[in-house]
């Protein structure tokens, strides 16, 4: 067998939504766009969002909203994707790598609190996996520091803690929808706030600094009862960035959107599947204290003390695997930001992330499970 790490789940109604764009001959930004972005509203339960063309993207834009001092101090996790660092360094700031959990691999509320200081200006948690971050703790420590809150919800749209939608929790939430992701529009990410006054003017920055986009335009054009010449008129009062999601992309994210929650239930399946089929492995323990009844995940992993020698061998048997991910401090870009991370430079070294996706069958699933079985008698 052949079993792929991730997979886009695809089909007709992507397909149909797509025709319908090319059928208007609006492929840019335009029409599907802002149809999207009401429709992220109504299900994520906020007054704004904002489409942009990753998550990258969204959180770069979302610490621009904030426009802080010139080398002010962002809190981060030591265990995330390179984004989540960058769009610090972007927006010339400076990145403080906090330690994770263990057994979470989020955030440590305990060390966040040793790495805070008077020049920290926001934190930015990330849902490892899926995986939430108490919240509720997290956001009583930035009220007391007047911390700006992101969330990075790249792992978990469509996830809940305590019965409130991840990416709602902090002052701006930031989803991804990338080819692998728990939903998918090819490329592309959103912005998400009650902050009208604070993320409105991030459209214009996502188009290149323009205040009026291509497709309000063109509808004072074509307006015959309209007696204004200048439709086109615009103008550039920040320096922005092409940042904005197209409508092709918005197509596949209304026809995804109609899915994301059937598609997380399939995953939180394969995931219950996974859990029990491991249950009896003396050397391979499961990532993340996994909750398939109550999280949404994106990834499913298991922790090995040979976990090279673990993914050669699941190579071997045509499985894919990955690691989630390199702690972000050892990378050469950010290791001038180096701190005390001890948690997160050990157990990284374990870190095993298998096939995860909602067209994962049973089959694939316990060919996976057999291939663990094989591997752990063998240590």
């Amino acid at each position: 067998m052949n079993i792929r790490l991730f997979k886009p789940s695809l089909g007709q109604e992507e397909l149909d939504n797509i025709k319908d764009a090319f059928e208007r001959a609006w492929i840019g930004l335009g029409p599907k766009v802002a149809e999207f972005e009401n429709e992220w509203s109504k299900y994520i339960g906020v007054k704004n969002s904002i489409a942009t063309n990753s998550a990258t993207a969204a959180l770069h834009l979302s610490l621009t909203a904030y426009g802080f001092k010139e080398g002010s101090k962002v809190l981060v996790p030591a265990i995330t994707f390179a984004s989540t660092a960058t769009a610090i360094l972007y927006n010339r700031l400076e990145p403080v790598f906090v330690d994770v959990d263990a057994k979470t691999i989020s955030i440590s509320i305990e060390d966040l609190e040793k790495k805070y200081t008077k020049n920290c200006v926001a934190v930015i948690p990330v849902h490892f996996g899926g995986q939430p971050v108490p919240m509720d703790g997290l956001m009583r420590f930035a009220k007391a520091k007047r911390l700006a809150v992101i969330e990075d919800c790249a792992h978990c749209a469509g996830g809940v803690y305590k019965g409130k939608k991840l990416g709602t929790w902090g002052n701006i939430g930031c989803f991804s929808f990338e080819e692998k992701k728990l939903m998918t529009t090819g490329d592309g990410g959103m912005i998400c706030s009650d902050d009208e006054a604070l993320v409105k003017p991030l459209k214009a920055y996502r188009w290149v600094g323009i205040d009026k986009d291509t497709w309000r335009r063109v509808k004072g054009y074509t307006d015959t009862g309209s007696k204004d010449s200048k439709h086109w008129y615009y103008e550039i009062a920040v320096l922005g960035y092409k940042y904005n999601m197209n409508d092709l992309a918005a197509a596949i994210g209304l026809a995804q959107l109609k899915k994301l929650d059937k598609m997380n239930t399939k995953r939180s399946y394969c995931i219950k599947r996974y859990m029990e089929g491991i249950k009896g492995l003396k050397n391979i323990q499961p990532l993340l204290p996994y909750n398939p009844d109550d999280y949404v995940y994106w990834i499913f992993g298991v922790r090995c003390a040979k976990r090279d020698d673990l993914i050669i061998y699941l190579k071997s048997r045509g499985i894919a695997t990955g690691v989630h991910y390199m702690p972000l401090p050892l990378h050469p870009l950010f290791k001038p930001y180096n701190t005390k991370c001890p948690i997160s430079k050990r157990i990284w070294q374990t870190f095993i992330t298998l096939p995860l996706h909602a067209d994962l069958t049973d089959k694939e699933i316990d060919y996976v499970i057999d291939a663990l079985y094989d591997f752990d008698k063998k240590i």
